[in-house]
């Protein structure tokens, strides 16, 4: 998953676009998007993914607000190609490959005072007012790009345990953000940093046992994303960047401690990482967290269940804050996340 420092990685402007769909049943290509305003402390994140062979896509919005509180919205909207990043309200469109797209929203957001109701979305969507929302916000790259989809040696597609698989292609990038976003009756003049992804292929949240994603900004010349990644047979790999002067230097080693709540929910943490250059010493704490899941069925009819906290999270790093987020995948095994204690 995510092995984006090979040298055998291809990537084009046309791979902004949606691609062919595959065969495997759980094809997905999505887009994902997060931005922060260091000055007003709001922002969120945004992903539409499709998944043809299965007739639905799967649309996420989340905004955090500088009080604690968010708005979150989900939904499976039927779908029958990927010709476009467009579905439950949401609408993504490349004006200029790598360098500019624009995304917007208009549809409705469960707003939480306590942003851990979600652990129970029945409950929360229910408990919690739904408003309205409209987002218009346009990105622009700040980085080069990292990653891409994996070759063999002579330049042939990898193969695929569909089953097993996270996807085939994956590349995020560094990027501005800049527009309005309106919240019920208070609209948000939004001018920040973020980063986005984009990724295709077959995918099962299940695929990994657990990961943490550590995407942060300090400044436009100054940005990391960590990913560790553990195995359901103990291995684990970590890699990412640190982006400054407008190139990425890769991480060679990474180590993050986390923090947790009862309900082990990451609630700060501490991260070093080692490129060729030097060494980086960082430090995390989590403003807003909105815990989500996703559950599959077995053909046995057994259920697997994913958990993704999504945390707004607070940076320090050479004496820098930023903001960015923690995002934290466990398979969930005896009611406890699998990542819990490591």
């Amino acid at each position: 998953m995510h092995r984006l420092q090979s040298e055998n990685v291809r990537l084009s402007p046309e791979d902004e676009y949606t691609h062919p769909v595959g065969e495997e049943k759980n094809f997905n290509e999505s887009m994902y998007f997060n931005v922060f305003d260091h000055e007003t402390l709001f922002g969120g994140w945004f992903r539409i993914g499709n998944r043809p062979n299965e007739g639905h896509a799967e649309m996420s919005i989340c905004l955090y607000q500088p009080d604690g509180s968010a708005g979150f919205m989900f939904d499976r909207p039927a779908i029958t190609g990927n010709d476009a990043f467009a579905a439950g309200g949401m609408n993504i469109k490349v004006i200029e490959p790598f360098k500019n797209l624009h995304l917007s929203y208009s549809g409705k957001l469960c707003f939480m005072k306590n942003p851990l109701a979600m652990a129970n979305p029945r409950k929360a969507f229910t408990e919690n007012p739904i408003i309205e929302c409209e987002v218009d916000l346009s990105f622009d790259g700040i980085a080069p790009l990292y990653g891409g989809e994996i070759l063999n040696d002579d330049g042939t597609p990898i193969t695929l345990d569909a089953e097993n698989s996270f996807g085939r292609a994956h590349y995020e990038q560094h990027v501005s953000g800049k527009g309005l976003i309106r919240v019920g009756d208070t609209e948000w003049k939004v001018d920040g940093l973020g980063i986005r992804d984009h990724s295709w292929g077959p995918r099962y949240w299940q695929a990994v046992h657990y990961y943490r994603w550590l995407p942060m900004n300090f400044d436009k010349d100054f940005g990391i994303m960590i990913m560790q990644v553990g195995m359901q047979d103990g291995s684990r790999s970590s890699i990412g960047m640190v982006l400054r002067d407008n190139e990425y230097v890769f991480i060679e080693e990474a180590r993050i401690e986390s923090e947790w709540d009862k309900f082990y929910n990451q609630t700060g943490l501490k991260a070093w990482i080692r490129t060729k250059e030097r060494d980086y010493e960082i430090s995390g704490r989590v403003l807003s967290l909105v815990p989500l899941r996703n559950r599959r069925a077995k053909p046995d009819g057994e259920y697997l269940l994913t958990r993704i906290a999504e945390g707004m999270t607070e940076y320090t790093c050479d004496g820098k804050v930023g903001y960015g987020m923690s995002e934290y995948l466990d398979q969930i095994v005896d009611g406890k996340p699998v990542g819990a204690d490591i």
